[in-house]
């Protein structure tokens, strides 16, 4: 049962992931500074797992109004490429 639940949790650099997401970041480049140095990623590289993570349901099970205000903005991208 314990192993279960430890398959269910995010991962260390998913955790992070989100929680990155959930700041704000102000002048251009911030973010994508934060990237690189605090999750040694790339930013293509960040936003590929990012995601993943917003189809994962254990990301949403974990940080729900981070999870389901980032798929509103990708639905909303996805809409004006249309």
């Amino acid at each position: 049962m314990e192993r279960r639940a430890e398959a269910d949790e995010l991962g260390a650099g998913e955790r992070d992931i989100l929680a990155l997401e959930r700041r704000g970041f102000f002048g251009p480049g911030a973010k994508e500074r934060a990237i690189r140095e605090e999750l040694d990623l790339s930013p293509v590289r960040y936003y590929q797992l990012l995601n993943a993570l917003l189809d994962d349901p254990r990301a949403l099970a974990h940080d729900p109004v981070t999870v389901n205000r980032l798929r509103r903005v990708r639905e909303a991208r996805r809409g004006e490429r249309q």
